[in-house]
């Protein structure tokens, strides 16, 4: 009897692996809750009306046609029952395995206030992205027909919070919707006067870059008129802005990039998990006292010797990558390699039109050097030869017009004061299966 792999996930780490089992005398079950593998790190740009949903999304089933051992479900994982080596699934089925590949990815953490989530947008799926869209877009629409001053300035000013490389994208390209492609398109209202601010707890915003990098992020940010507020906590969230510091702002919208969760897999397994509950694995990723399970992605916490890996794209993909082949080498009968190695291509992170940052090989770059690099760095990431054409001619005609191709509202628009929508924010609660 062949047997059977399952892979949990849909991201970067499990078509990895899925892609690798290709040839596997095995049967493979892909498991995910949705039926596309979403290009995350362009997530940003859909909400800020720079892309559309089907530029950074393909169906698994188009992305793994070539993969005639491999069966693909839509479906939610709630449990693993290790002993009896099954898969438990939300609507109560339990799925046997031989081997299993845990994918499951991270949520963001609100830090214990989770009251906050009521009034808090995030960007983890395209309805979160569609959300943040809608919330944007008709803030600028709400404001042209606003006779209140104080109301006025209030749906102009969208906070973000967080400092890493989400809230730097984020707040950059609200700057430059509002700066640039709405500029000139309202008779009321000047959208060049939104205020945007970037809210960090930390010193520096991209603290995982060098301080002289993380500077010119920061000027580059102020460039496009962006507020960063640093070294100052985020006290309250509620439905008309935040306090940060002593100090209180008003806002349409307040974006959440501040941290991130893994999903329960160590509590599922009752294993040994990192701060952000992320599970620890054994060089091989496998789950300590579980050689057929495995962890990979932002469910994983590998320690590279220097601390753990961080929650990258290349980093799922390499390990999704090694595991398909070490397992594909057990069932085959041969040798498997016994550790992961992580090769780092650069960190990156762009500002806006022309600004990014990035550290690649040693090399320090910043300004439109890194934005080309950063361009065509995600242009290759991208999983199908249609969405790197999507993208292209879109950034093209976007970076000579200064325009936006994805600036409809339709259908939802989040009243104010309105609850946003988190469809992408997964319960981390979970109990472990019995």
């Amino acid at each position: 009897m062949r047997p059977r792999i399952i892979i949990v996930g849909a991201g970067f780490g499990g078509i990895a692996a899925a892609q690798a089992l290709r040839t596997a005398d095995a049967d493979i079950v892909l498991i995910d809750r949705t039926n596309h593998h979403l290009f995350q790190p362009l997530l940003y740009q859909v909400a800020g009306a720079a892309l559309s949903p089907a530029d950074i999304a393909t169906a698994n089933r188009a992305l793994l046609r070539r993969n005639r051992n491999t069966r693909i479900l839509m479906a939610e994982a709630s449990g693993v029952d290790a002993a009896a080596r099954e898969l438990c699934l939300a609507d109560g089925r339990r799925l046997p395995f031989d081997y299993l590949i845990l994918a499951t990815g991270a949520a963001y953490s609100f830090f214990g206030n989770d009251q906050w989530r009521e009034h808090a947008y995030v960007l983890k799926s395209i309805d979160d992205a569609l959300a943040i869209r809608a919330a944007l877009l008709s803030a600028f629409e709400r404001a042209e027909q606003c006779d209140d001053p104080a109301e006025r300035q209030r749906l102009l000013t969208f906070a973000v919070v967080g400092g890493g490389p989400t809230g730097v994208e984020l707040a950059g390209t609200i700057a430059e919707l509002a700066r640039t492609t709405l500029a000139r398109d309202f008779a009321s209202i000047d959208p060049r006067r939104a205020r945007v601010v970037l809210c960090e707890m930390g010193d520096r915003i991209l603290t995982a870059f060098d301080p002289p990098l993380s500077q010119s992020a920061r000027e580059m940010l102020e460039s496009l008129g962006v507020e960063v507020r640093t070294g100052e906590a985020v006290k309250a969230i509620d439905e008309r802005g935040l306090n940060v510091g002593d100090q209180r702002i008003d806002a349409a919208a307040v974006l959440w990039a501040a941290g991130t969760e893994a999903r329960p897999a160590a509590k599922w397994l009752a294993a040994d998990a990192a701060k952000n509950g992320a599970v620890k694995v054994m060089p091989d990723c496998s789950i300590p006292g579980h050689p057929t399970i495995f962890a990979i992605g932002d469910v994983a916490s590998f320690d590279a010797g220097d601390g753990p890996l961080p929650g990258l794209a290349p980093v799922a993909k390499q390990q999704g990558k090694f595991v398909g082949k070490l397992i594909a080498a057990r069932v085959a009968g041969r040798s498997a390699p016994e550790r992961f190695r992580y090769r780092d291509y650069g960190t990156m992170a762009v500002i806006g039109r022309s600004r990014a940052v990035a550290e690649i090989a040693g090399l320090k770059l910043k300004g439109f050097i890194a934005w080309l690099a950063w361009s065509l760095v995600h242009l290759m990431l991208l999983v199908d030869f249609r969405s790197r054409v999507s993208v292209y001619v879109h950034w093209a005609w976007s970076w000579f017009t200064y325009g936006r191709g994805a600036r409809l509202l339709t259908g939802y628009a989040p009243e104010p004061g309105e609850k946003p929508r988190t469809a992408g924010l997964p319960e981390i609660e979970a109990e472990p299966a019995e």
